[in-house]
């Protein structure tokens, strides 16, 4: 199985791109709206990587960061949702995004996805807020301690951050790990889905 690839980007179509790696090319499905961060023809870079392998074929995916590749994990786990559907999916809409549509039930927001209809937009909905429902009772006290750690502690301050610590639990992350990621990430002033996004970078590093 591979985790991620480094090397130098040597061809991109709008569905895959090669990168070069001791001699040897490796061609990655990975859309323009995607392999369009990976940087320019004949630049070093380093494309995160998902095995798809069936009877009838071996298939590379790749993404331009850990967190999209992590959401494309929690996406194939999804009844209905294969890795090209995820892929596509993970190619239109940001982790953030995603997480707020799920805690929000937003299926509009995700019926807007390319070859997403509403049946795997509600089963998305509905198979990870019951995944984050499990995890959510245990970290009620997690999310707590974050705001407590905050420098301010209005009613304003507290939604945003447990709020942060949920979507990050529907992303997949453990609740110690979220909770540590937005307490490193918070700061007054700050809205929801940047707190996410910075949170995400701090649990890519």
């Amino acid at each position: 199985m591979y985790s991620y690839i480094k090397g130098e980007l040597v061809n991109s179509t709008d569905d895959t791109v090669v990168i070069e790696n001791n001699g040897i090319g490796y061609e990655i499905i990975c859309p323009f709206s995607l392999s369009s961060k990976l940087g320019h023809i004949g630049e070093n870079t380093q494309v995160w990587l998902y095995q798809s392998v069936r009877e009838d074929d071996i298939s590379l995916y790749g993404f331009p960061s850990p967190q999209l590749k992590d959401m494309f994990l929690l996406l194939i786990t999804v009844s209905g949702i294969g890795p090209k559907v995820a892929h596509s999916i993970c190619s239109q809409i940001e982790p953030d995004k995603l997480a707020l549509a799920v805690m929000g039930k937003d299926v509009k927001a995700l019926t807007g996805i390319k070859g997403l209809g509403k049946k795997g937009a509600e089963r998305i909905i509905l198979e990870l807020s019951d995944k984050f429902g499990k995890l959510k009772t245990s970290s009620t006290s997690a999310a707590v301690s974050v705001t407590a750690a905050a420098s301010s502690s209005d009613q304003v301050t507290g939604s945003i951050i447990n709020d942060a610590v949920e979507a990050l639990l529907v992303l997949g992350y453990k609740q110690a790990d979220a909770a540590s990621a937005v307490s490193s990430a918070y700061e007054d002033g700050i809205d929801l889905s940047e707190l996410i996004r910075r949170s995400l970078k701090s649990l890519a590093r």
